[in-house]
């Protein structure tokens, strides 16, 4: 599962998922209660782009210019510039900026292969529009474009494309003017509140690394985009090329056209390929990778906009709380640490051991917390009516968590899989922790109360379903082997009994020709689950 900034969320496929199914579950197109139909590509970008335009931050000077420690960006004249082209094996950016430093203006250029530091070049000029003049031209000269229009971007064959990102905002102290001069304020920071474990915890679903490590592992180009992320609406470019590979390979269109859309998308969204040549997206499993990439993006985009939003809030206030109090409370979702002597907690733990011991993972528990999502209650109550009431697992990317504490588990349309576009959750440990994405061998996993009602038993895939047949609360795609029903324990939150497997996966004879291993329960609405627990893991045991 990966929750989209939007309040979306689309379900990554195991590594191992057979690339037949995978195909067969992306190409589906995802239908919206309206006159026009509209796909997911296009929820998730209106999505991005309602937030409006992107406020841009403070502009950092490149880290490879001998002037990044001196200088400052002159005005808002500086961009990153990327061009691939997988017919000449070109994967290539071009950054430009203007620095003011030591009362003197420089244009900086430097280019190469994304994935290296590439060749640069400092001019210096005595007159401040000079240098405009020359970056102005140089950007011309790469683009096509004029700079003064460029918020009417048109990409050329052959030449560069701007890459949208935001700028990076220093808010770490509140700057006064005095006297002509700037005057540093020291503000007076409180002590942490959080305990020792939801501080460790905090720290890591809002770490920079942990996100850059997540990118770095899709192959995303962070080494050259230093001058901050992607921005919303660069998200958004990238659905709609995404959107264009599919009609093609609807078309079945020649592989040309594929190659040049190939090569169109990893232009707006850079990748480090190193040396080797980019590969064409020509099949729907690629696309289904791709779009999960982008979700995960966005996700990422939410955590660091929610920490952005919080320093601000505290820019003209001399007494804040600890940064880490204020990521916390821009969640707006209670995490109250589980004491491991618990019944509970020891609960959770035979639960988590049973139903792993088959499996790849051998997980260990690291702590538990009890999840209190704001207004999440109130919306699980809309289904107080439905009984059948079970704790289930849900794997996830670690650097999607803080957006699913701050949004919920929510459903994405075009998130396909092979019981269709629904939330997914599994009796079993070994078959969520397959989703689970790690940071350093740590990983996390959710357990929700989940209101089945009343069950649609399936043994096949059917990738078409967008909600439960007519007469049916939730699908449950049965496995050849479940935890032994008959060692499932109760326990009562807040009223309702909620099942809990206690039993080892035990052979289903009922269900020896299902297409599933194990099985995996599929709701249609949000808000029949409510996030319950978080567990964190060591996913190596």
């Amino acid at each position: 599962m990966v929750s989209f900034c939007a309040g979306f969320s689309v379900r990554i496929m195991p590594p191992k998922r057979r690339a037949a199914t995978a195909a067969k579950a992306g190409g589906k197109k995802a239908k919206e209660e309206t006159p026009k139909p509209k796909d997911a590509f296009t929820s998730a970008k209106e999505a991005l782009l309602a937030a409006g335009p992107q406020v841009k931050g403070k502009r950092k000077v490149d880290d490879y210019c001998q002037l990044s420690g001196s200088g400052e960006v002159h005005e808002d004249y500086d961009c990153m510039l990327n061009q691939t082209n997988i017919g000449h094996n070109n994967n290539k950016f071009y950054v430009i900026q203007v620095i003011k430093a030591n009362k003197k203006y420089f244009t900086w250029n430097r280019w190469g292969r994304v994935g290296e530091s590439g060749q640069n070049k400092l001019n210096s000029f005595n007159k401040p529009e000079d240098a405009v003049k020359d970056f102005e031209k140089k950007f011309k000269d790469k683009t096509k474009n004029n700079w003064s229009d460029r918020s009417n971007f048109v990409s050329y064959t052959g030449k560069y494309t701007l890459i949208e990102v935001d700028g990076e905002e220093d808010a770490e102290v509140k700057v006064d003017i005095v006297d002509g001069s700037k005057v540093k304020v020291t503000k007076n920071v409180l002590d942490c509140t959080l305990n020792g474990a939801t501080k460790s915890l905090i720290e890591l679903i809002f770490s920079n690394d942990m996100f850059k490590e997540a990118m770095e592992c899709m192959n995303l180009d962070i080494k050259k985009m230093p001058l901050g992320k992607l921005s919303k609406q660069q998200i958004a470019k990238g659905f709609e090329v995404l959107e264009e590979i599919e009609a093609a390979m609807n078309r079945k269109s020649k592989s040309g056209v594929l190659e040049e859309l190939s090569s169109k998308f990893f232009t707006i969204v850079p990748h480090n390929f190193g040396r080797n040549r980019p590969p064409t997206i020509n099949d729907k499993e690629i696309v289904e990778k791709k779009k999960e990439m982008l979700m995960v993006l966005a996700d990422i985009e939410l955590a660091q906009t929610l920490k952005t939003e919080t320093e601000k809030a505290q820019e003209e206030i001399e007494i804040v709380p600890h940064p880490l109090d204020q990521d916390y409370n821009s969640l707006k979702c209670g995490l109250s640490l589980m004491d491991k002597g618990s019944e509970t907690f020891k609960i959770i733990e035979k639960y988590m051991k049973v139903t792993s011991e088959n499996g790849y993972y051998k997980p260990k528990i690291i702590n538990v917390w009890e999840v209190d999502r704001e207004t999440e209650g109130e919306r699980f109550s809309e289904n107080d009516s439905l009984e059948n009431r079970r704790l289930l697992w849900h794997g996830t990317n670690i650097a999607v968590v803080a957006a699913i504490l701050k949004s919920g588990l929510r459903i994405m349309p075009h998130s396909g899989g092979r019981v269709g576009s629904g939330i997914y959750f599994a009796s079993e440990n070994s078959k969520s922790a397959g989703y689970v994405r790690t940071s350093k061998n740590t990983g996390v996993m959710f357990l929700s109360e989940v209101a089945l009602g009343k069950e649609c038993t399936i043994t096949k895939d059917n990738s078409s379903l967008k909600k439960a047949p007519a007469g049916f609360d939730c699908v449950v795609a049965r496995g050849t082997v479940e935890p032994d029903p008959s060692k499932d324990i109760f326990i009562t939150l807040e009223g309702k009994q909620v099942a809990v497997p206690q039993g080892k996966p035990i052979d289903q004879p009922q269900f020896t020709g299902s297409y599933f291993g194990n099985s995996e329960y599929l709701i249609y609405k949000e808000s029949q689950c409510r996030i319950r627990y978080l567990l964190e893991l060591n996913m190596r045991g």
